[in-house]
Formats: structure tokens, sequence, C-alpha cells
């Protein structure tokens, strides 16, 4: 991938607490997905967001990527901000997917990682080519409808339409082609056995990904769970880098 990750402080002062990389969703800007989140975590956390490539503050991609180089610059420029602080790691969905793959990795600052609304495959690959060959037609407003039913739990939208359709009018402003080399990344895409602490949180109504075997199923969220109930998330991950000896300065 020769397009740089567009890097977002969310929340915290350089150089505090634990250094938390936190990733997007397919069709999600960072900054709206986990705003309200990283705020919760307290002064413990300098948390960090990454844009996927055509999503929120990234520039558009012109050429294919993949999940691993993704996690390739993600582990170069992580280890260059922690400055030898405790490092973590937790994406959603295609960021969940880069959080497997780091957690496959020996190598690396990542000493914990959690995946939220992701598994070591997601979807099929003949379902992710279609997708991408019907964005490139029609344009990323084509999947809006169907994201409000698969991001958010039922009535999320209407209980609270101020993050939902943020999240959803960031989705239709995506590059068209961006979104599509993202859907080919997760057609290819399987991730290998961890070797590092890694712990899956999927909410309840997740349509995309199972709660079944997750180490965490958070009540009344769908598959975006960081902006659908951000103090649960915060107190999860908490609990969880906690859990894997990784914990913050006021954990």
């Amino acid at each position: 991938m020769t397009t740089e990750l567009s890097l977002t402080r969310l929340a915290g002062a350089e150089g505090s607490g634990l250094l938390l990389v936190v990733g997007p969703s397919l069709g999600t800007s960072v900054s709206l997905l986990w705003r309200d989140c990283a705020a919760a975590l307290g002064d413990g956390f300098e948390v960090i967001g990454w844009d996927l490539p055509g999503h929120g503050n990234g520039a558009p991609a012109r050429e294919a990527f993949t999940v691993p180089g993704i996690a390739d610059e993600l582990t170069e420029r992580a280890g260059a901000l922690a400055g030898g602080r405790q490092c973590a790691y937790a994406g959603v969905s295609f960021g969940g997917a880069v959080g497997f793959e780091l957690a496959a990795r020996r190598e690396g600052p990542f000493e914990a990682v959690v995946g939220i609304g992701a598994a070591p495959r997601i979807g099929e690959p003949e379902m992710w080519r279609a997708r991408a060959a019907l964005v490139r037609r029609a344009g990323t407003s084509v999947m809006v409808d169907g994201s409000a039913r698969r991001w958010f739990a039922p009535g999320f939208v209407e209980r609270v339409p101020r993050v939902a359709g943020g999240l959803l009018t960031a989705l239709a402003e995506t590059d068209n082609e961006s979104y599509a080399l993202a859907c080919e990344a997760l057609a290819v895409f399987q991730a290998g056995e961890a070797v590092r602490p890694l712990r899956v949180v999927v909410g309840e109504h997740d349509v995309v990904v199972s709660p079944d075997g997750a180490d965490v199923v958070l009540a009344g969220c769908g598959h975006l769970p960081p902006a659908e109930d951000p103090a649960a998330v915060a107190r999860t991950l908490i609990e969880l880098f906690r859990e894997m000896r990784c914990p913050t300065t006021t954990a």
C-alpha cells in the first residue's frame, strides 16, 4: 500500500498513559466511530485512531491494499509513537481484522489486542467481490440503507439519530474506489493463529459477526458498539487490558 494511513489523536495527551490505537469499520470515519468512547476511557489513555484510505480523513487509494499491509504500517508507526510505553490495539470489523493480524505476529509494539465485531474471516469472498463491483458501479450511497440495518441494534437509528446519521453520512461520502478496494482486501484475508493476548467483543444484535464464542457480548449493541454504547465499550476495554496485563496508569 502506497497511501500513508491518516492518524488522528482522539483523546489524551501525547506521551500519557497507555497508547491505544483504534481502528475503524469499513465505511466509517474513525473519529465518528470512536470519539465518544475515547473520551470515556479517561486520563490513562492516549487514543490514536487511523482511517482507511478514502474514509474519514484518509486520502483515497488508487491501487490495491491488504489487511497485512495496513498491519505493517501500524506496527511501524505505533512503535515510534509509543516511545517505550505499553501499547494496545482495538479495532472494529475491518479494524478488528487488522487486530487479528497484529495478534498473529510475534514482533511489534502491541501487547494486547481487542477485536470488536470481528473474526479471523469476515463474510465470504464472493460477497465482498460482489459488493466491490456494486460500489464501483453505483457508489457508496447504495450501501446506506443496508448498513443502517447491519450496523446498529434495532431502534438505535431512531433513538440516537445524531450518531447514526453522522456515520451513515460519512459512509455516503466515502471514496467509491477506496471502499471497493477495502472489500477486496477482506475477500482475501484469513487471520493466522494468535500468539499475542487477544480478546473478541461482539454486540448481542450483531448480524455480521456471531456473538457465539466471543469473550464479551455487549447487551443492546449491533455491529458498531463504540458508537452505540461508548461507556460500556470503554469499561470493557479497561477490564480486558487489565486482564491481559496491559493496564493504564489509572486502572
